[in-house]
């Protein structure tokens, strides 16, 4: 994404099916094309009228553990996989029509939304898709946990995460990427959610995740990961990528520039999206908005 490229959607609708995570029901969310300019929308069609909520960030509320976007009574939780995996493949115009609230947990990574999207093709448009450009330091946070956006000199978007879980088997994991659909797919997308069993167990005591299993999450014990197997021996790290590049794409628009972030979570990332739009970076093709 190091240049200014025409707006992509896909050629077909694509369906995927599964659990929500949180609210333990079963949910099927259908991609569908959508034209130039439009963006990616969420359409509610269980709800009267189907109600549409664009994934832009001023519609992000706070949610604990997951992103979510609310637009009147209308809202949708757990988006960040699907919104990295159509970010992470430049799918710009889509609607996500869905049968839930949440969206399906699948296997706790994006890669079931990306087979899903490549598997009915992607297709270019008529049209040039807006950016946003990072012209100095816009940084978030404490010193326990931040982020920030850097100007980057190849107009590449350039992302760093660093893990730091201390001690425990998660440790400490750091990665960086220049983000290509390519790379997307292969190297993030597969990667898992992952917690705590103490957490996990948590999450149980409160009566949510019922349905979840330690097959379908990563959980991590004292001696280490329960009754699974990692992808990637930095899974951890990756996943956390996966989920910034999901609430990076609120801004509804592609960024150029160096992002980096220490433990930083949902909220930090799509505080730094708000203050992005608010005037950290200068603005190419208005008129394409």
């Amino acid at each position: 994404m190091d240049a200014i490229r025409n707006q992509r959607t896909i050629a077909a609708p694509a369906a995927v099916e599964g659990v929500g995570y949180w609210s333990d029901r079963d949910v099927r969310v259908e991609f569908r094309p959508a034209p130039a300019g439009s963006g990616v929308t969420f359409v509610r069609r269980d709800l009267p009228g189907c109600p549409r909520i664009p994934a832009l960030v001023e519609h992000r509320v706070e949610t604990p553990r997951r992103t979510t976007l609310r637009l009147g009574d209308a809202s949708v939780e757990m988006i960040e996989h699907t919104m990295a995996a159509l970010a992470g493949l430049a799918v710009d115009n889509c609607e996500l029509w869905v049968d839930q609230t949440e969206m399906p947990g699948c296997d706790g990574s994006a890669l079931p939304f990306v087979e899903a999207l490549r598997s009915v093709g992607i297709v270019e448009q008529d049209a040039p898709r807006r950016r946003l450009v990072v012209d100095r330091v816009v940084r978030l946070g404490t010193r326990e946990s931040w982020i920030e956006a850097r100007p980057c000199s190849s107009g590449k978007s350039i992302i760093r995460y660093e893990l730091d879980y201390g001690s425990n088997p998660i440790g400490r994991q750091s990665l960086e990427i220049s983000l290509s659909p390519r790379h997307f797919h292969l190297n993030l997308a597969p990667s898992r959610t992952f917690l705590l069993e103490s957490e996990a167990a948590i999450i149980k005591a409160r009566g949510l995740a019922k349905r979840a299993t330690f097959q379908d999450l990563l959980v991590f014990g004292a001696q280490g990961l329960i009754d699974n197997q990692l992808r990637f021996p930095d899974e951890c790290v990756r996943h956390k990528m996966v989920d910034m590049i999901g609430d990076l794409a609120l801004a509804g628009c592609d960024i150029a520039g160096r992002f980096i972030a220490y433990r930083s979570g949902h909220r930090l990332n799509g505080e730094l999206v708000r203050a992005l739009i608010a005037g950290g970076v200068n603005e190419k093709l208005k008129n394409c908005a």
